[in-house]
């Protein structure tokens, strides 16, 4: 069996690192550092992959940044650097690696997206707005590759157990949050990456332009 390559961005966080975990014993893995590819800069991304010299069989787009606050609150400048990471890199990344992916007629793209893509929270406008892109982006390019053998999807977590969760809810909220969520937890990181790596292996041949929540029931309520 051939050894693909997957490249992750976003690996130093705790989904991104756990992601990096559950695949790298299948296939080899490129995590950039922000030394190596800087998202925020469209010459940066241009660089890094164009100057890559294997064939990339896997794209998951993991990084992400988030600002919370009132619309008042909030800059045009928040909106185009949140956007710039959250939607405009992934783009640019998998359109100068997909290219190489048609012709080998070959490819799993994944795309971490958000439960708030789905369904939206006060203070969180332009973050709704940055991975709702995100899956229109997921949809869209499922449909332009799918004659390619090009998978393309959006993992949407809801509360995965991280130090990000405690940034924006104090401990109260957070055991609010947990009586709402029918499993009555928050997710794992290593429950993000294990479906991450199924998303993204060749067990995984018909699923594409699908958004995935993995939110332990949250969005039914």
């Amino acid at each position: 069996m051939i050894k693909r390559t997957a490249l992750i961005t976003g690996s130093t966080g705790e989904i991104g690192k756990s992601i990096v975990s559950s695949l790298k014993e299948d296939v080899n893995v490129i995590a950039p550092t922000r030394k190596e590819l800087e998202l925020s800069s469209n010459s940066s991304i241009e660089n890094y992959v164009s100057s890559l010299d294997i064939p990339i069989d896997i794209i998951i787009n993991c990084a992400g940044i988030h600002k919370a606050g009132n619309c008042e609150n909030l800059s045009a400048y928040d909106f185009q650097n949140i956007l710039q990471i959250n939607l405009i890199a992934p783009f640019q990344i998998i359109s100068g690696l997909v290219k190489g992916m048609k012709e080998r007629k070959y490819g799993r793209i994944l795309n971490i997206s958000s439960i708030w893509s789905i369904v939206s929270k006060e203070k969180r406008s332009i973050y709704s707005a940055s991975k709702s892109g995100l899956d229109g982006l997921t949809r869209t390019l499922a449909l332009e590759l799918a004659s390619h053998n090009i998978l393309v999807n959006s993992i949407a977590p809801g509360y995965v157990d991280t130090k990000m969760i405690r940034l924006y809810n104090s401990e109260k909220e957070l055991e609010i949050i947990k009586e709402i969520i029918p499993l009555g937890r928050f997710a794992k990181p290593n429950e993000i990456g294990e479906l991450a790596k199924f998303m993204c292996s060749e067990k995984n041949s018909y699923i594409t332009g699908q958004i995935i929540p993995i939110d332990g029931g949250y969005l039914t309520k």
